[in-house]
């Protein structure tokens, strides 16, 4: 019968009790089952097996996508004492590596499935002693899931090689089909399955469409302090807004993608990873991994591929429980280039991204709750309202805009279906130019036929009948029909706007929610020990102690180590290595 793992929680993670499902995985692992692990980020999915790789005789071997996210995780492990390595093509000491998994000196090894899967590394495994299979964003394994890498599907030799062994699959992003496929591939029971749920209450999410988008961007860079993400399309698109915003809000700013050079990139993720008010501008290259607990915000600068990539996405943010913000700003550009890429795609693919993509314009769109939206995508039962996304915050109008959309396709028709939203525009309110007299248009029935407050109401509804697919672009950027628009046409559907509320500048550090005690000196001053730490022992400052421990110590101003200790994250490696720094600090400000 397995131990207690109580004792060793407290012990080795400073925590005197399990969060969420965290307790039923942990006892799985530690009965020798194989499981699923369905888990929000932020829950706590790595501790579900660094916890049994100190209690289990022999090594935890760690299956991860990226070779930072290991070495992210290696350095958080070694922080609370737990014997752990990397197995990777960067590492220069691979040989000592192998030795110490031999020598049955280590508690964790990270490989990448790459590595996994090859029989040179089986061989390895066969010769000590592996005590659990732990395979970390196990929808990677999935041709359905969002972030399919075929190595994924080559691992179940190695598992089914050691069968008695343990094996643990974790993600935050599953639907319910990538779920089964995740249980068929890896070899796990379906009764092995454990969802959590995916909710993420701390985190707020706000969508709105893109007007000036730098400057809306800019806004939330200005408005929201501590580290943020933002997700930009392409490549030039990250260098150029990130040399904006340094410009617009003076705050610290850096780009990442995968045409950087290699330097340049780690070096920036290196500085973003240390940092405590950084914004990185990055391709979605950049995230995955990263397991950057207190970035306070992540913006999307235009549409993401699916509705389970912004899940993963946005769960970046707020990893260590407080308040973050996700703000996403869209296009009817964005939904036109997303159509024509399934277009491109195999034939067999597009009937299921046609629906990932209409799940994504059924969020956007939304005059309610976008946390029910995306909790029922994931086959959950959410509340109609969370009060915590901008729709529940303020509610916004919706306005039957079906007339105007009809004038709008019947001018896109008489027009012949090749000219752009701009030059649609024009003839709707009679924009006499030298194209509308030689092209014979101001006779047609449609010009001029718009006029007062409907003026206003063009460009949205240009971007509703895109996103409703009654309009798309043609390959030389001119409108034409989409298989909607004969229901609108035919009065056998309607378009309701909604009409977002009013912007209100806040105060700086408003939008993701007060992360730090008002004018707390004690606070601060830990904090500034906490980077000092960091800083000598080359880890980034969550490494040392996350603000919420030091939100507790400022709070109950403890005395002696015993009494440091029992606050909730200070493990006993931590505190012998860093309590007394935390206690002088504080018998400081007395």
């Amino acid at each position: 019968m397995a131990r207690d793992p109580l004792p060793d929680l407290q012990r080795i993670f400073g925590f005197p009790a399990f969060r969420g499902v965290q307790e039923q995985v942990v006892t799985r692992v530690l009965a020798g089952e194989r499981t699923l692990a369905v888990m929000p980020t932020g829950a706590g999915k790595s501790l579900c097996y660094q916890l049994p790789s100190a209690m289990l005789d022999g090594t935890c071997i760690v299956v991860s996508p990226l070779i930072a996210l290991m070495h992210d995780q290696l350095r958080a492990a070694t922080a609370v004492g737990l014997r752990a390595a990397t197995l990777t093509s960067v590492d220069e000491n691979r040989a000592e590596t192998r030795g110490r998994y031999l020598d049955g000196e280590l508690d964790l090894l990270y490989v990448a499935p790459e590595r996994a899967s090859t029989a040179d590394f089986r061989d390895l495994l066969t010769r000590g002693r592996p005590a659990l299979f732990a395979i970390d964003e196990a929808h990677c394994v999935s041709e359905w899931g969002h972030d399919f890498r075929p190595d994924y599907r080559l691992l179940r030799p190695l598992l089914d090689t050691f069968a008695d062994v343990p094996r643990l699959a974790l993600t935050a992003t599953a639907d319910a089909h990538t779920r089964a496929d995740i249980l068929e591939q890896l070899g796990i029971p379906h009764e092995g399955m454990i969802v959590a749920g995916f909710d993420r209450p701390n985190i707020r999410y706000a969508i709105r469409p893109k007007d000036n988008s730098t400057r809306q961007i800019a806004d939330v860079v200005r408005d929201t302090p501590g580290p943020g993400i933002v997700y930009v399309q392409t490549r030039a698109a990250t260098e150029k807004l990130a040399a904006q915003l340094t410009q617009i809000t003076g705050r610290p700013v850096r780009a990442y993608h995968a045409g950087l050079d290699p330097a340049v990139r780690a070096k920036n993720q290196a500085d973003f990873v240390a940092s405590e008010d950084m914004v990185m501008c990055a391709t979605v290259a950049f995230g995955m991994g990263i397991d950057k607990p207190d970035v306070r915000f992540v913006a999307h600068a235009g549409l993401p591929k699916s509705i389970e990539a912004y899940y993963q996405e946005t769960g970046r943010a707020g990893r260590d429980g407080d308040p973050a913000v996700a703000h996403l700003f869209w296009g009817a550009e964005d939904f036109a280039r997303a159509r024509q890429r399934i277009a491109e795609v195999e034939e067999h693919r597009q009937p299921g991204e046609r629906q990932r993509l209409g799940a994504l314009g059924a969020l956007v769109e939304t005059a309610g709750c976008r946390r029910a939206i995306l909790l029922r995508h994931f086959g959950e039962h959410p509340p109609e309202t969370c009060g915590n996304c901008d729709n529940c915050l303020s509610p916004p109008a919706a306005i039957d805009a079906t007339e105007t959309a009809r004038k709008y396709l019947s001018a896109v028709f008489r027009t012949g279906q090749m000219f752009g939203a701009t030059y649609i525009e024009e003839v709707l309110t009679g924009k006499s130019s030298e194209r509308s007299l030689m092209n014979g248009h101001e006779a047609l029935s449609v010009w001029n036929i718009v006029d007062g407050a409907e003026v206003a109401m063009l460009k949205p509804v240009g971007r509703a009948l895109l996103l409703k697919d009654a309009l798309r672009t043609n390959p030389h950027g001119g409108l034409e029909f989409g298989p909607a628009a004969r229901a609108l046409l035919k009065g056998e559907s309607t378009l309701a706007l909604v009409e977002p509320p009013k912007r209100e500048r806040r105060r700086r550090g408003a939008a993701a929610g007060a992360n730090n005690p008002a004018d707390d000196p004690l606070f601060e001053a830990l904090r500034g020990t906490r980077r000092e730490l960091a800083k000598e022992a080359g880890v980034p400052p969550y490494v040392i102690f996350h603000d919420s421990a030091l939100r507790e110590m400022a709070a109950l101003r403890p005395t002696s180590l015993m009494a440091l200790g029992r606050i909730a994250g200070v493990g006993q490696r931590k505190l012998d290595a860093y309590g007394q720094a935390f206690l002088d600090t504080i018998r400081a400000r007395g």
